[in-house]
């Protein structure tokens, strides 16, 4: 266990994204960009600990529905902003589907995460939330905190493009995605999932469709950054064209960020 991971009992995944080395020379200031699973299920007792990183905004990627199902615990004395996502108003989340009628094995598994991080980029949805996100990390300086459900996919791409503008390496860039398999016990959680699954669909996935399923993977960044490039040209000519990070809002992000 990593000392970037922060680890509480009732919220998976809590870490610091910061502090790596950038191509400047400096590092990305420590205790100033988090990124965790979801908020419904903080104990009163983790509350208080995230409370105690006095986060100025929280970036909530998740579905209308999911909210809905989990919404997120506040701290009292939070007076941040909060960013949600609208994407999709409507309906189950792509993985809640794929889990109830797709052939539960590790290969469909991979191929149906690959495909999710081919489209994940061009949703309109993220393009408004992510392009958010970028202008409070440009305008504050107050920590912010990014989540989805499992603090691993969403989140995961918009962490490695706010790591790729603050010019952190992408050997670093690529182990902090991968760090999800070590800040989350899949041994513990995934015989839940698959007994959860079980009881309302009646189907029973394997082990390792479950792991490839609830893990990541390199190939799965990487088919993002392929699917950017072959549309945009560039991961730059994306944050800019698509996200609206031109110059000026890089400039401002590195001089709030980056030490």
């Amino acid at each position: 266990m990593t000392s970037r991971l922060l680890k509480l009992a009732t919220l998976e995944n809590l870490r610091d994204y910061g502090d790596y080395a950038t191509a400047a020379g400096g590092r990305v200031r420590p205790g100033r960009l988090f990124r965790s699973g979801h908020h419904g299920r903080l104990d009163d007792a983790d509350l208080e600990r995230l409370g105690a990183l006095e986060l100025g905004t929280i970036v909530d990627l998740r579905r209308k529905v999911e909210r809905t199902q989990q919404p997120s615990r506040r701290h009292a004395a939070f007076d941040g902003r909060v960013i949600e996502s609208d994407l999709d108003a409507a309906g189950e989340a792509p993985h809640v589907t794929f889990l109830k009628t797709a052939d539960l094995t590790a290969d469909s598994g991979r191929e149906f995460m690959t495909g999710l991080y081919r489209d994940m980029p061009f949703s309109p949805a993220h393009i408004e939330t992510f392009g958010g996100y970028f202008s409070s990390i440009a305008d504050s300086d107050r920590p912010v905190l990014i989540h989805c459900a499992a603090g691993k996919d969403r989140t995961g791409l918009l962490a490695a493009l706010t790591h790729h503008i603050l010019g952190v390496g992408h050997d670093d860039l690529l182990d902090d995605y991968l760090l999800t398999n070590t800040a989350v016990d899949m041994e513990r959680i995934a015989p839940k999932i698959a007994a959860n699954l079980k009881k309302t669909t009646g189907r029973e996935p394997s082990h390792s469709a479950l792991v490839a399923f609830l893990g990541v993977e390199a190939a799965y960044l990487e088919a993002a950054w392929s699917a950017i490039t072959d549309r945009y040209g560039s991961i730059d000519a994306y944050l800019e064209t698509a996200l609206g990070v031109d110059t000026a809002v890089r400039d401002r992000i590195g001089e709030r960020l980056a030490a």
